[in-house]
Parts: C-alpha cells; structure tokens; sequence
C-alpha cells in the first residue's frame, strides 16, 4: 500500500513547478494541476512576454485563465497527509551539480541540457522534450556547467567548429568571416584526435605511477639496509672498543657519532627523495583523475577548451629508475676498527683518518643526475693516448680531437696501438663517477663512442679488437637516423634523438654506464648495470671524413 501511495504521489499530487505536494491545488484548461501561488508565480513571471502557457504541455490560453482550487485533489492530499505522506526524496542539485533551469525554488539536478533551448531540465521539466514534436528534434547531452561558454559571443551561435590555425572553437558564421581560409574540422573530429592523445597522457601517468611505486618500495628498503647495517656496525664496534677500555675510549665515541651521523644524512636523503616521489604520484593520481573526468565529457567544445590546461604533462623531478648500489654501508668500518684493535697505539696513530673517511664514504646512490649542471659536477677532461691511436688518426688540441687523415701519422711502434681499427683510447682511467662528452663533425659522424678496459685486443680486424664486439667494451654506435648499442658482439637498436653530441656518464662502483644524446636537453640513450672488474678507458672509433672532440666542461 505505502508503494502505490508513493507512486501517486510522484505521479498525480506533486507540482512540477516546486516539486512537492500540491499545496492549495488548482486545474489549469489543458487540465494539468499545480499549487495555486507556483503558477501564479510563473505567470506573473513569464506571462506578459510569452503569453499564459502550461509549464508541462505549453499550451497557451488567452485571456490568463481565472483559478479555481481544485476540492476534490484538496481532499484527497488531506486524506493522504492524514497517513504521513511525506514528499518523494528528490534529488537537489549541490554545488558541483548542474541544477535544471525551470525549477523554481530549491532546484532539482538536471539529467540533460538542451543545445537548441540552452538550458538545463532536471527529469519532469525535460518531459515536454519527449512529448511535444517541435521539442523532439532539439538536440539533448549530458547536462553541461555554463552552457554559454559553447555559444559564440559574436553570432550568438553553437560552435561546432575548431579553427586548427588559430587552436579556437568557432560557429559556422565565424567560419566566413574572420577565421576565413583557415584550416577547420568540425569539433567532434578534432576531440577525436584530442582524445587519442589524452588517452596517451593517461598511460603515460598511469606507467609512471607504477614506476614510481617501485622506486618507493625501493627506497624503503633501502632504508632498512642502511639501519640495518649502521646498527649491525655500531653494535660490533662497541664490542671492540670495550676492549679496548681506557686507551681508545674516546674514539669509539667518535666512530659511534660519526657512523650515527652520516646514517641519518643518508637515510634522510632516502627519505626525502621517497617523499617527493609519493607527492608527485599523488600529482599524478590527480592529473589522472582530472583526464578521467575530461575524457567523458560529451560536450566536444568544453573538451576541446578545458584541454590545454589538463593534458599538459609536467617534466618528471626524477628519473625513469633508482639505482641502488651494492654497497657494504658501514661493514669496512668494523674492519678497520678491528685492525685497530690490534695495533692499538699505531693504528690510533697512523690509522684513525682512514676510519674517518671510510665511514664518510657511505654513500647510497638513489639516481643518476637529472640535469646537464649534475652532470658537469661529475666531469672529467679526456685526452686521447698517442700510443693507442690507429696511425691514420691525428690528434691535434693537445689530444683532446682526433681526425681521420690519408696519410699515416709517424706514430712510434707500441703495443697498445690499434692496428686496424679506426679507434683510440683516452690516457686518463676512467674510476669512480665521472662523466664526459663528445661531439662529433663532418658528414660521417661518430662510428662508435665507447667504454673500454686497456686490456682490450689492440692487433688485427677481430671482434676482440672491435668496440662493443667483445666482454671487454660497450659502445654507442652513431648513424645518421638513429643509435645501435654493441656490447660482446650483441647489438641493440636504440631510440632517441640524433644529436652530434653524445654524453657518457660513469659510476664504477654501481656498476652504471650511461649515454646519453645531448642538445638543449640531455636524452638517456641507454644504461648499462654490470659489475666493472677493471678501470676503464674513454674511446671512440671514426668513420671517414669525420672528426672528434672531447668537450671541456669545466
């Protein structure tokens, strides 16, 4: 029973105009009921313009038609108030809504917004767009905020046009005057376009919020590794310097601060860095959702005007990968101090420095540098070796550029020297980080730039001898549309710009070689994560009539 009450209630006693019962109910001409004040409301409001016409129906009556109350719907709203009726539960637009147009009062949310009336109707004030045949043709979408934005201010018309020289929203009037001999596609071909776009944005974000999840698991155990490992050091030297009681109780102190010091540097760097990237991927979250909710926008020129501002993707602060390095933390420090231990005055003499630096030394790698500047930090200037150079290869500016000349260079005789191969190596050993750069002219290019330990084969055209042809070296080879990466004689296409500029940057100890395509801003090319067992040696392999030189950075 209290179903059937709610159904009349929703569909015979409510008025369309507030939305709750008939309060003093009256029956226009066309036959349809509203309270009496409501449509005397509406006529007042709207009559002298538009003549007396049906919220629902629009029909019109002239003269105003004189109201009566309706007696017999007043008494059957009396009878049903008498059993607590109470309103139907309405759905009211809030302030992220877009409320219908019509509803006077507190207004409904609208379910659809009408392109030719420009308005907004909530489910009842929307009926006649279902019913009356001029209405039917309108065309309906989803409700729209401001749906004045998508109206020409100029000719008063939709734009349904985007203007791709200008990057604007146009109605068709525009089309033949100012925006005249433009390129043009309707609006809903460019949010097409727009949209494959966005979607790309959004697997972008998407890929590096899981990348940077990983980085963040990362980093937290990395920062167990250094507690670990600082606690595990603290603890052994402890022991140690007890026994050693009087004679070295002051620098068991000191070794205790110093290990407890550089562990809460470097663990509020992880920290920091494990920070910032949990803000970005919240950025990302909500860059994401913003896409979310602009790609089921139905409206192409809301889409089309809200997305340059959402679809531009910042400039990540951090870099594709962290790259931890396999570290002994603080464990080289108890050795010292075990050392110690044994020489006692000696070694309190002679070796308390080297503790010092050792424990300074701890150092986790949370990335590669992230700008040029970073870089330059680590450089390292580059001359080549005479005596590894191929005799049809010259140096000249104090063997910092080398050329491919027709003639051989009068080059001692020297086992270091490459014999076929067009290559040389640098004279410096390359430990540590550090990271150079070399820039190439001429129509040939660079064949190779490469990393290489000196005891790499030197006689003869084998792979031994070849850059990246062999476990001894890794090379970026060059080409005019694009890279090949070789090491051990396995190649490896590589994408990314071709620049007459190559950047490699080194880290010994973590096992990290980089190259990098350098112009205004610098590409990763590729990175290499091994084990080096030896120092290694600059070196790059020429094609002919090109040159090389080895940048100064500092």
């Amino acid at each position: 029973m209290a179903q059937k009450v709610t159904n009349l209630e929703q569909e015979k006693i409510s008025c369309s105009i507030c939305l709750d019962l008939l309060k003093d109910p009256v029956t226009i001409p066309c036959g349809h009921s509203y309270c009496m004040d409501c449509i005397k409301d509406h006529w007042d409001t709207d009559g002298p313009r538009r003549n007396y016409s049906c919220p629902q129906c629009r029909k019109e009556f002239r003269p105003r038609p004189v109201l009566q109350k309706n007696i017999m719907l007043a008494a059957l709203i009396d009878d049903l108030n008498g059993i607590h009726i109470s309103p139907a539960d309405h759905c009211y637009a809030g302030p992220e809504d877009v409320a219908c147009d019509v509803c006077i009062g507190r207004k409904l949310k609208a379910v659809k917004s009408c392109l030719v009336c420009l308005a907004s109707y909530c489910e009842n004030h929307l009926q006649p767009h279902y019913d009356a045949p001029p209405l039917k043709r309108h065309k309906l979408t989803h409700p729209v905020k401001k749906l004045q934005e998508i109206i020409c201010s100029r000719h008063d018309e939709v734009m349904k046009i985007f203007c791709r020289t200008d990057q604007q929203c146009i109605c068709y009037l525009c089309l033949m005057d100012e925006h005249k001999g433009h390129e043009t596609v309707p609006a809903a071909a460019e949010r097409t376009e727009k949209q494959k776009e966005l979607q790309e944005r959004r697997q972008q974000i998407q890929q590096r919020i899981q990348d940077q999840e990983k980085d963040v698991k990362l980093l937290q155990q990395e920062v167990e590794a250094i507690n670990g490992s600082a606690d595990k050091a603290v603890e052994d030297n402890e022991k140690i310097f007890t026994d050693l009681i009087r004679l070295i109780l002051k620098r068991s102190s000191d070794v205790k601060q110093q290990i407890r010091s550089q562990q809460e540097t470097e663990v509020s760097r992880v920290k920091e860095l494990q920070k910032k990237l949990e803000q970005e991927i919240t950025e990302l979250k909500r860059k994401d959702a913003e896409l979310e909710k602009l790609s089921i926008t139905e409206d192409h020129t809301q889409f089309l005007q809200n997305y340059p501002s959402l679809s531009a993707l910042s400039e990540s602060t951090h870099s594709s990968s962290i790259n931890i390095r396999p570290l002994r933390y603080f464990e080289d420090v108890t050795a010292a101090v075990s050392e110690l231990r044994e020489k006692i005055q000696d070694i309190l003499r002679d070796t308390w420095t080297n503790i010092s630096e050792l424990i300074a030394e701890v150092d986790v790698l949370l990335s590669e540098p992230m700008t040029r500047a970073e870089f330059v930090k680590y450089s390292q200037e580059i001359t080549l070796d005479p005596n590894t150079a191929n005799r049809f290869l010259l140096l000249s500016e104090g063997n910092r550029k080398v050329e491919i000349t027709d003639e051989p260079q009068p080059y001692a005789d020297h086992p270091d020297r490459f014999t076929d191969y067009k290559q040389v190596l640098s004279r410096e050993s390359l430990t540590g980080r550090c990271y150079w750069e070399v820039e190439w002219r001429g129509e040939g290019g660079v064949d190779a730039v490469a990393a290489s330990y000196g005891n790499i084969s030197k006689e003869g055209r084998l792979d031994e001898c070849l850059f990246g042809g062999n476990d001894k070296s890794w090379s970026l080879y060059s080409y005019t549309n694009g890279y090949t990466f070789s090491y051990n004689n396995i190649h490896t296409p590589v994408s990314g710009p071709v620049s007459s500029r190559i950047g490699v940057y080194l880290d010994h100890r973590a096992g990290i070689l980089s190259f990098y395509s350098v112009s205004e801003t610098m590409t990763l090319l590729h990175r290499v994560q091994t084990t080096f067992t030896q120092p290694l040696y600059a070196g790059v392999r020429l094609y002919d009539g090109s040159s090389v030189e080895f940048i100064k950075l500092k």
